[in-house]
């Protein structure tokens, strides 16, 4: 396979590209044969950014389409994918030509909108994201009624990478990090390894070119050793295997040095160089029954050392894509190598996850897991959200736990227990309380290892963990919070909205909700406590209507009503007509700049909780007086970060240099505080205009090692 997407990187011309084509359909249909006309006369006259024609790209595409799956019906999609987009025809005119089933994925293509290279906006641009989010969750919709739309579309990347170099190098960055985070991703939940393993390494060696060259020269250099090493394990394995009762026309053992991004993985993980990296070599032993795999296990354990702490039986317990093998890492002579043990089936599904179906006609590909696919749709208002909520899913790598009864669950590592609690139900993870894990009562919050039993403890009323949101790492779990918290925020703003109306006007609250029904604001009034300028209107329309309707009520409401103004009192501004000289805080919440707050309305003085604070929602309910509150005005955020430096020349002035462009203002900055050999940490102070710690933190991140970063905006502090 790696030489055949050689062979289709180095391709320019579209007799080349036809020529691959056949070479995996030796016998292409007449439909297939029709297809690839009509699409070399749809795309006569244009050029890729390469300027070579541009159906030699389309062509490839279905050649490696073919590679992967067999099926005609996506090699003519793949020809035609484009067509749509690109040309005068329609889908109606593809319809009538080559039937509904191959119309379905081209118009399932279709609807992935792609960013054309003239229209790439900067990463950092709010436009780029929105057309990327939807182009993604149109692909996805796509997807959930023809997975064989997702298969086409990490061909047709796979193929766009491929030739990648022929586009500036910031667009060249932006293509590989989505390629990296979302389509690498995807081919591993289909488990296409093939595909998924070209999508990481060509992503890897554009996003970070220098980690790329030292992996690959010390690779290049050492591949004699590495292959020598390789094939004496193999040897070694396959000379025991023969000893016992093998035959050797019944299995097959092949070697590999891991690929690039995955030693770049370990590396990171671990904090080590690549001479360190255990287990750069890898060995498949592929056999004809499962019981024989378990065969294999025991021999190699018997004459090897394993290292039982990367044991991991993917046999007995599949991950989620339908993978099947077992791994073991085990010492001999040679070094530490990996094996892994599967059969010629589970091999395929490996090697081609869902596209095996069509590959291997007696391929069962229902053994592939699809549900995530359908759970990435999620129902929110906001886009980006969706286009987050999907990547965190999609990049991570998983563990598996179990509930008391044995049923097991992928969760992506570091996941919580009420992670857990969500993948189970959604009334169970928003009833949740604790947590039993390995039968010991915890928090909600622990994090979960791989194995681990748990049993979630649940009340019989919903909990809102809102500001958990940030440490559960499932989107199922991040949904679901966030949709009780904005429900909870939305139900305590209508709220406040009449409580707050009732002592402007010194009424019950009630009263003022009848009122405001019968004026018809009841649908809006939630918007109250939180735009000032509605708020003013509101007590326009109700004093219009009062004038009009009930004069005798608004006549006795004027006696004691004052027209209310804006008052500021340190942090806050106030909208009210009652007497104000002071702000005190309870004891219940902590508020902080830019959170969201209420205000009670106690003897002269206001108090501040937090919006979702329990104590707050338990005095709105009992209808105490309220006041509007906002934060005065829009101010920088204060962060204190500590961040490890490598103890060499002029690495201060890059840090500084580099937080001057992320727009941050260093207040105050202390070196020194821990040192070693290698590296050293240092405290810095800084303002930011970013209110959202979550994103400055992974802006941080992408230039520093940042080892801790503390919010220090607190209301509490004058």
């Amino acid at each position: 396979m790696d030489a055949f997407f050689y062979k289709a990187k180095h391709i320019h011309t579209v007799e080349e590209a036809k020529t691959l084509l056949w070479s995996t359909l030796s016998s292409p249909s007449n439909s297939t044969l029709q297809a690839l006309a009509l699409s070399l006369k749809a795309h006569e006259g244009q050029t890729r950014k390469s300027g070579e024609p541009y159906i030699v790209h389309p062509i490839l595409v279905a050649a490696i389409t073919a590679k992967i799956s067999n099926d005609e019906t996506m090699v003519q999609a793949a020809l035609l994918h484009d067509v749509v987009e690109d040309t005068p025809y329609a889908i109606e005119d593809l319809q009538h030509i080559f039937g509904d089933d191959v119309a379905h994925m081209v118009e399932g293509l279709t609807k992935i909108i792609e960013i054309r290279d003239e229209e790439l906006l900067p990463s950092s641009s709010d436009e780029r994201l929105i057309k990327s989010a939807m182009s993604f969750r149109k692909m996805l919709i796509a997807s959930i009624k023809d997975v064989r739309v997702l298969v086409i579309k990490l061909c047709d990347r796979l193929h766009n990478m491929l030739t990648i170099d022929a586009l500036k190098k910031e667009k060249q960055k932006r293509i590989a990090e989505e390629t990296l985070v979302v389509y690498a991703p995807i081919a591993h939940r289909l488990g296409i390894s093939k595909i998924k393993n070209h999508l990481e390494d060509l992503s890897f060696e554009v996003i970070y070119p220098e980690d790329y060259a030292k992996i690959d020269s010390y690779i290049q250099s050492n591949t004699q050793n590495l292959q020598f090493r390789l094939n004496a394990f193999i040897g070694n394995i396959h000379d025991m295997m023969e000893k016992n009762g093998f035959q050797k026309e019944h299995f097959e053992i092949v070697g590999r040095v891991k690929h690039y991004y995955s030693i770049y993985m370990k590396m990171h993980r671990k904090g080590v160089s690549i001479e360190e990296v255990l287990d750069l070599l890898a060995i498949r032993i592929i056999v004809k029954e499962p019981i024989e795999c378990y065969k294999v296990l025991g021999l190699i354990h018997l004459n090897f050392t394993p290292l039982t702490s990367r044991f991991k039986d993917y046999i007995a317990i599949p991950k989620e894509n339908g993978y099947k093998t077992i791994h073991t890492t085990l010492f001999s002579e040679e070094g530490i190598v990996e094996a892994q043990i599967r059969t010629f089936e589970m091999h395929q599904l490996a090697e081609y996850g869902v596209a095996a179906h069509w590959k291997y006609k007696e391929g069962n590909h229902n053994s592939v897991n699809l549900e995530w696919l359908e759970s990435l749709h999620y129902q929110n208002e906001s886009i980006e959200e969706f286009y987050e909520l999907a990547k965190s899913d999609l990049y991570s790598e998983d563990i598996t736990v179990f509930s008391p009864k044995g049923d097991y669950y992928t969760l992506p590592k570091d996941s919580v227990a009420l992670d857990f609690a969500y993948a189970v139900h959604s009334e169970v993870g928003a009833n949740a309380s604790e947590a039993l894990v390995n039968k010991h009562r915890t928090s909600l919050l622990t994090i979960l290892k791989n194995g681990d039993i748990v049993k979630i403890l649940k009340d019989n009323e919903p909990h809102l963990y809102c500001s958990w949101i940030d440490a559960v790492k499932t989107s199922r779990a991040q949904d679901g919070i966030r949709s009780s918290c904005r429900a909870r925020i939305k139900e305590t703003d209508i709220l406040s909205a009449y409580n707050i109306l009732g002592t402007l006007f010194a009424q019950n609250s009630k009263d003022m909700q009848a009122l405001i029904e019968r004026i018809g604001l009841h649908e809006s009034i939630y918007k109250l406590s939180i735009q000032l300028d509605y708020y003013k209107e509101v007590i326009h329309q109700v004093a219009t209507y009062m004038g009009t309707k009930e004069v005798r009520f608004w006549e006795l409401l004027k006696r004691g009503y004052k027209k209310p103004t804006i008052k500021e009192i340190e942090h806050f501004k106030f909208f009210t007509n009652k007497p104000l000289d002071g702000v005190e805080f309870d004891y219940c919440c902590h508020p902080k700049v830019g959170d969201q707050i209420v205000a009670f309305y106690k003897g002269t003085k206001a108090i501040i909780h937090h919006k979702l604070c329990k104590k707050a929602y338990e005095k709105i309910l009992a209808e105490e007086k309220m006041l509007f509150v906002a934060w005065r005005a829009s101010k920088l955020s204060r962060y204190r970060l500590i961040i490890s430096l490598q103890n060499q020349k002029g690495v201060l002035a890059d840090l500084l240099a580099k937080l001057t462009k992320l727009d941050l203002n260093i207040l105050s900055i202390e070196l020194g505080i821990q040192r070693s050999e290698q590296a050293e940490f240092c405290q810095i102070e800084v303002e930011s205009s970013q209110s959202n710690k979550k994103v400055l933190a992974e802006n941080i991140g992408q230039n520093f090692k940042l080892i801790e970063m503390i919010s220090l905006d607190d209301a509490y502090n004058k």
